[in-house]
């Protein structure tokens, strides 16, 4: 009977296609969470005034709580009901968010720094006094250990553990999702169906993180106290490095979202008949005669019986690290953690701190940049995911032509990224940080060059950030910096005037006045943006060719009953050696970049708030471009161990139809069955045939 006539038998509303309608929703879901808690990054960062490297470790707490409990749950959880740990699962993720967003309702309002001082004139009206002759804002002294460890209490900073916590309850609830969902999915789906399943759940979840992006964008634009102060007192917008979003906002949606996806796994069964498969063809396998080859001897054989009784945890137990030391065995499975935590960590610390990076390189605003990455790079990671699912499908690419094409689709991606390095802006123009009060190009990370002698009357504090923009087009650190005397207007329209500063600049201002907010990029830095995001949509779309091949071929490399704690094995490691670590060290070669920290209500150092755009850029592509150049190094390694297994399987379909000679006797089958016999010894001799 034909695949089509079988398909044509099956119901349209099977509980297979249930369970893939299900699983294309959790999918959604839990990416939905996850870019959005990516997309929050700046704005958690802003509100609990923590560096990158500090901001870097909470995001990375989702994968602590999978690395918790992922080697149990994927190999216990094969044996037991799936589709309902799978749905328990999904209400941790919830819990989880619903924790994250804990924090605002238990901090005070937002309080921004700022240098400007208010005065109540005789008449009643409140005035600005934006240079200080008396020096009550020149304050720079670091208060004493108790006053210290007081404001702090008072300003609750340390709420930023409940982010960590509902991040890391996030991982532990994600943990069922894919190990057991894709198993499930596979032992139950017709083998040459299992690359299109992955594929299209993998695309819809992919648009989980460009809708998570877009609600970060626009959460992002939202002020966090919004409802609960007069937005017109405000002095900063959305493009300020001081802004904060209303983060804690699209938590509480995600988490809604989640709690509804979880609710179809709790009426799926435990077991499902195999798709279009009758009862005479459950011994035989589409795919057998290939997956054999790539697996070793010892990985193959097992004493299971072939329907198994109810098993007790103790025998589950007791079989848990024979069952790992055949999966370690598989020399083809480790080269491919290996290699894939290698991309990870540099795919993890280019997606963390993207954002950023475009902020501060290009002069984008948060909101923006999150907004542009949501409609542009994800669409194209999804494009690229159905398209390397449709090739799969279309040729029935086997597992070496399959590597072929990973490596193939990587390589353009890589090239792609290269490209980047030259699409440059220069460093915003700063008086006393990236240029000096005369205009001359000058990066500088010590505060005393913020003071100038067009200033040194004005008794300004150098720890805070309040910038302004001037007619000159430079951007001071703060009014006071500038010289100003006065000042006009309310909240977001104030505007300071004679500032002497100005004054000092190369070319005589008539006007020496300036406004809120740091001064835009110059015209050519746009251009050099449009390119940069159509590189960066071209290095989205390549790599993602190559996510469900590379799903295959680690599927049909092992022993289909390690199938669940393989998942589980390679989701562990990847995580904890590619997920948690990058966004820690991403973040502490960032910090070291910061011309200009923020200051806490405390006096501590807050926030950076600018960087050297020049050295972040070395910085952040240089460890991505080293990273990705020594995974390809390791994909030459794991084709040519998968070349050798090609050969030794061409070996076998010799020795099973020999060539006779003259006589009627076979030729070449001594050599062929002498060397098959050494390789079944010695897997590790697969290299020397």
């Amino acid at each position: 009977m034909s695949v089509e006539k079988k398909m044509a038998q099956e119901p349209c509303c099977s509980k297979l296609k249930m369970f893939l309608a299900a699983m294309c929703f959790v999918y959604f879901a839990k990416a939905f969470q996850g870019g959005y808690m990516k997309s929050s990054i700046t704005q958690i960062e802003r509100r609990f005034d923590i560096p990158s490297s500090l901001i870097g470790f909470i995001d990375g707490s989702f994968e602590i709580g999978n690395l918790l409990v992922i080697a149990f749950v994927s190999y216990f959880g094969a044996k037991l009901h799936r589709p309902r740990l799978i749905g328990a699962g999904c209400l941790i993720m919830a819990m989880g968010s619903f924790i994250t967003a804990a924090p605002h309702f238990f901090q005070g309002l937002y309080k921004y720094e700022t240098t400007v001082s208010h005065i109540s004139a005789s008449n009643g009206t409140e005035s600005i006094l934006p240079c200080l002759t008396n020096g009550s804002l020149a304050q720079d002294d670091i208060p004493t250990v108790e006053i210290q460890a007081e404001c702090e209490k008072a300003a609750s900073s340390s709420l930023w553990l409940y982010v960590f916590l509902g991040n890391m309850l996030r991982g532990i609830g994600e943990t069922p999702v894919m190990p057991l969902g894709l198993s499930y999915l596979d032992d139950f789906s017709r083998a040459e169906n299992t690359a299109l399943y992955m594929a299209l759940i993998q695309t819809v979840g992919i648009m989980g993180p460009m809708f998570g992006y877009m609600l970060g964008s626009f959460c992002a634009k939202l002020y966090v106290d919004i409802g609960a102060v007069d937005l017109d007192t405000i002095t900063i917008n959305h493009k300020d490095s001081r802004w904060v979003g209303a983060w804690w906002l699209g938590f509480l949606l995600t988490g809604g979202v989640m709690l509804l996806a979880g609710i179809p796994f709790w009426f799926l069964p435990k077991s499902l008949h195999k798709q279009g498969e009758t009862e005479t063809e459950k011994k035989s396998n589409v795919v057998e005669g290939e997956q054999d080859c790539f697996i070793p001897d010892n990985n193959k054989h097992s004493n299971a019986p072939d329907k198994p009784g109810p098993v007790s945890m103790a025998a589950l137990a007791k079989d848990f690290l024979p069952s790992l030391k055949k999966l370690f065995s598989n020399a083809v499975y480790m080269i491919l953690i290996i290699t894939a935590t290698v991309q990870v960590n540099g795919f993890v610390g280019l997606v963390t701190f993207q954002p950023k990076y475009m902020e501060q390189t290009y002069g984008q605003s948060a909101s923006r940049a999150i907004f542009l990455i949501g409609v542009s790079n994800l669409p194209a990671v999804a494009l690229g995911i159905v398209t390397g699912g449709f090739i799969m499908k279309k040729f029935k690419l086997k597992i070496l032509e399959t590597s072929k094409f990973c490596i193939t689709a990587s390589l353009l991606g890589f090239s792609a990224l290269l490209v980047q390095y030259f699409l440059q802006c220069d460093n915003s123009e700063v008086a006393g940080l990236t240029v000096s009060y005369q205009g001359a190009p000058e990066v500088s990370y010590q505060q005393y060059t913020l003071i100038s002698q067009c200033n040194m009357a004005c008794s300004c504090s150098l720890k805070h950030w309040d910038p302004i923009c001037a007619s000159n087009g430079l951007t001071y650190a703060s009014p006071c910096l500038a010289g100003c005397q006065t000042s006009t207007g309310r909240g977001k329209e104030m505007v300071f005037q004679n500032c002497t500063c100005i004054g000092d600049s190369p070319f005589p201002y008539a006007n020496m006045s300036a406004v809120l907010g740091q001064c835009p990029r110059k015209s050519d830095c746009d251009y050099m943006f449009k390119f940069y995001m159509a590189v960066a949509v071209i290095g989205s779309f390549f790599p993602a060719c190559a996510a469900t091949p590379s799903y295959i071929i680690l599927l049909r490399s092992i022993n289909p009953e390690l199938k669940s704690l393989a998942l589980g094995v390679h989701i562990l490691l990847i995580r904890t050696l590619g997920a948690i670590p990058p966004a820690i060290y991403f973040g502490a070669l960032i910090d070291r970049t910061c011309l200009k920290w923020g200051t806490k209500q405390c006096g501590g150092r807050g926030a950076c708030r600018i960087y050297d755009s020049i050295a972040f850029r070395n910085s952040y592509l240089g460890v991505i471009y080293g990273l990705f150049a020594a995974s390809f190094v390791l994909c030459g390694v794991l084709y040519n161990r998968l070349s050798h297994r090609e050969k030794r399987r061409a070996l076998k379909s010799q020795l099973k139809a020999p060539e006779q000679d003259g006589n009627g006797v076979s030729t070449g089958n001594r050599n062929v069955s002498s060397a098959i016999i050494k390789c079944d010894e010695n897997p590790d001799l697969e290299t020397t045939i």
